[in-house]
């Protein structure tokens, strides 16, 4: 296999590592609030509905990012399109150190704001530049590899700010200004390294070839997002999205949790969100690994990806008892398993676009399905805050119970929807496979 792989290049790879390093910073500013949320809620006075509006501001300007960057993306081009919208993030990333107490409320849901606008271009740009990159049957690993780098930014966060950030809030701006230097660096690459394939004069003939070979070459027409819509196969990947709720839930409220439930501050969330987040790699580098290792044993891609789904749905169902458990390491591994069953669920509906849609229309739908993700994050958000607000405590064990079943009802609806995954032209037209 070995000798395969050097014989027709390996130049995707590199391609590969530079969406790694952009997840990796998307994911570490995104999740820097989320580790010093108690923190800053005593710092500025918040009740949990004010955190929940912080929260709701940025999956907002994410839907709605989502719904244009997608379109922007496969209008303008990767490369352009990447920069655009890690330039965004980082200048409001930035922007969060220069609000000052008097208006935190609204400076953070400002600010919020305009990072979730320009972090929605991440996923849209890097799942059409895994299409452009790689084969079909690599594309499920490739994505599970990029995708790992969530845990990656999750993990850095605390450790980071536990390094920087005292526990009465002393120096909470600085790791929000720690993102404009990696970004800086980040586009410093992307614009040495980032051609298409095949105009990039590094890849071979042979990658080339290979990258090609279970698609066909598209025309250069572009296609409007609209043109997208009405297609089943747009909603039903739109419908897997909505377990993003999920996994914004572990992220921007599970320190919430664990400082409620068992008193972890922010010296002592550093550990906890390691085991969490590493457990999430595995599960997004397995998860993509499994359904292509499915497919070369001659298995169709429908039943690859949904078999491999199925297991995902599966393997998160026990994280439904972590309200009720006593003990804060089974809770730990429990949300971990969670965490890592998404992120295996995750690489494969994000494959799901690029198996059916012609690769100019993927970031499209890839933005349309985000935005409904971020919708249901948003009422994510808003229910929990005011429960919490209300009848205590009590409301992260019906957010776990959700977090839990969700998946399997989800997937039973989607194959309701998309009981086969017919590929399409680039015309949008069904292609008749003999």
């Amino acid at each position: 296999m070995n000798n395969k792989v050097t014989s027709v290049g390996t130049y995707r790879y590199r391609i590969l590592a530079l969406l790694f390093f952009a997840t990796s910073i998307n994911y570490f500013d995104r999740s820097i609030i989320g580790v010093m949320a108690p923190t800053l809620q005593k710092l500025f006075d918040w009740t949990n509905q004010d955190y929940s509006w912080i929260m709701v501001s940025f999956k907002v300007a994410y839907a709605l990012g989502l719904l244009s960057m997608g379109g922007i993306i496969d209008r303008i081009g990767t490369k352009k399109g990447y920069m655009v919208s890690i330039g965004l993030w980082s200048i409001f990333g930035m922007l969060h150190a220069a609000i000052r107490p008097a208006f935190s409320l609204i400076g953070f849901i400002m600010a919020r704001f305009g990072l979730g606008f320009g972090e929605s271009g991440n996923f849209p740009a890097a799942i059409k530049t895994v299409a452009e990159w790689f084969p079909k049957k690599e594309r499920a690993f490739a994505t599970g590899i990029f995708n790992a780098a969530t845990s990656v930014g999750a993990i850095a966060a605390p450790f980071i700010v536990g390094a920087i950030v005292h526990l009465d809030g002393k120096n909470w701006q600085i790791p929000f200004l720690i993102t404009g230097i990696l970004s800086a660096i980040w586009v410093f690459l992307w614009l040495k390294t980032y051609k298409k394939p095949e105009d990039h004069p590094k890849v071979s003939k042979g990658e080339l070839a290979y990258i090609n070979c279970d698609s066909e070459v598209e025309n250069i027409e572009k296609l409007p997002w609209k043109s997208v819509l009405p297609k089943k196969e747009t909603w039903a990947f739109s419908l897997a999205k909505i377990t993003d709720a999920v996994w914004w839930f572990y992220l921007f409220w599970g320190a919430k949790f664990l400082s409620a439930k068992f008193g972890v501050d922010l010296v002592h969330i550093a550990l906890p969100y390691f085991v969490i987040y590493i457990m999430a790699d595995g599960g997004s580098i397995l998860g993509g690994y499994l359904s292509g290792a499915f497919i070369k044993t001659g298995w169709s891609v429908n039943k690859a990806r949904k078999i491999t789904l199925l297991v995902c749905a599966l393997i998160i169902l026990p994280v439904s008892f972590v309200a009720i458990t006593e003990s804060k390491w089974i809770a730990i591994f429990l949300i971990g398993l969670g965490a890592a069953g998404h992120q295996a669920w995750s690489a494969n509906i994000f494959t799901l676009v690029s198996d059916v849609f012609p690769k100019k229309a993927t970031a499209s739908v890839v933005g349309i399905g985000g935005m409904i993700g971020a919708l249901a994050g948003m009422f994510g958000d808003i229910s929990l805050g005011s429960v919490l607000d209300t009848a205590g405590n009590s409301g992260y064990f019906w957010a776990f119970l959700l977090a839990g079943f969700s998946y399997l009802i989800i997937l039973g609806l989607v194959h309701l929807i998309m009981p086969k995954m017919i590929p399409m032209d680039e015309n949008l037209n069904y292609v008749v496979v003999k």
